[in-house]
């Protein structure tokens, strides 16, 4: 018998997030056809432009979806449960379904994509403190207008749980079907695209992008020297970390100023933030939210530090030249 029991060094306290499982007991019957739930957010069976990036082969991200408008790729997104969508609110002049449909399990934009299916749109929902002039809260939820079965090429992505820690550096993955530079789109056959970025963090963000800019409830990622990116067509995709064996959504993409500029990294919404409001949305089949947690120094900190004394420095200069 496949089974095992661990105890814990110590007790944990209950919350709305941690509570215990009930356990079939002795006499249980479970019939032919009786529903089972399983956690299956972030598993890439088949994962052994973005600027900067390369083709991402087939299966790699099955939770990327394209947003089709009236037929052609606006937006990106990723599959958050059977049934729901995470993207850009920006990505969105209304709350309409008209003209919107959701291509899951593609490959390229064109030629034939064996894996794909595709649903229509029956519900879009804005974050209700979206902020189109500051870009803060850029978050929309789609609903589908039926189920998805999951396969190798569609499934659900696991999203970072309130409170989780992506530290400056930690290493992430932004993929999508957008510009491969400013004003240069992705070449045909239009493959999916995967870049490797690291975070970086809030403090240094916001003396990059200027202050006030980068709020709470956003995550930055990118490389200083530039040519890393995400860019126009990719927006409302998903930035990911592999935490164990799975992959964590910890940002939807944003904004930026230009596309992969030196100094200048992409701006993401922080999906930690909205677990309280997806879950007030979605009352069945919740996403899988998972706690992330970076390893090593928080170098922003050490940013911050530096900062402070720097501006210390420059306020004693300032006050000797005075006297």
């Amino acid at each position: 018998m496949d089974i095992g029991l661990l105890k814990l060094s110590s007790p944990v306290t209950f919350t709305d997030y941690i509570r215990p499982i009930c356990l079939a007991s002795n006499s249980s019957q479970f019939l032919s056809s009786t529903m089972c739930w399983a956690t299956v957010c972030g598993v890439t069976p088949l994962n052994t432009r973005i600027v900067g990036g390369e083709d991402a082969p087939p299966g790699s991200w099955p939770w990327q979806v394209s947003l089709q408008r009236f037929g052609d790729h606006f937006c990106g997104g990723s599959l958050i449960n059977k049934e729901w969508v995470m993207s850009a609110a920006h990505c969105f002049f209304s709350t309409s379904t008209s003209g919107w449909r959701v291509s899951l399990g593609r490959q390229s934009l064109q030629g034939t994509n064996p894996n794909e299916v595709s649903r229509t749109v029956a519900r879009i929902i804005l974050h209700p403190n979206y902020d189109s002039d500051a870009n803060d809260n850029d978050v929309a939820l789609l609903r589908l207008s039926s189920p998805v079965t999951f396969t190798d090429f569609i499934r659900p992505v696991c999203l970072a749980a309130s409170g989780s820690v992506f530290i400056n550096g930690t290493d992430s993955w932004v993929t999508g079907w957008g510009s491969v530079n400013e004003g240069v789109a992705l070449p045909f056959p239009g493959t999916l695209q995967e870049v490797e970025v690291p975070v970086l963090g809030n403090r240094q963000c916001n003396c990059l992008n200027g202050v006030g800019v980068v709020t709470d409830n956003m995550i930055c990622a990118g490389v200083l020297v530039g040519g890393k990116d995400s860019c126009q067509g990719d927006s409302g995709g998903p930035m990911v970390s592999k935490q164990g064996p799975v992959w964590v959504q910890s940002g939807v993409v944003s904004f930026g100023f230009g596309c992969a500029r030196p100094g200048w990294p992409g701006v993401y919404s922080r999906v930690s933030r909205y677990q309280s409001w997806i879950n007030s949305l979605i009352n069945s089949d919740r996403p899988g939210f998972v706690q992330f947690t970076s390893s090593g120094v928080d170098t922003d900190n050490i940013f911050l530090e530096k900062k402070k004394k720097l501006f210390t420095n420059n306020v004693s200069i300032q006050e000797h030249a005075h006297t």
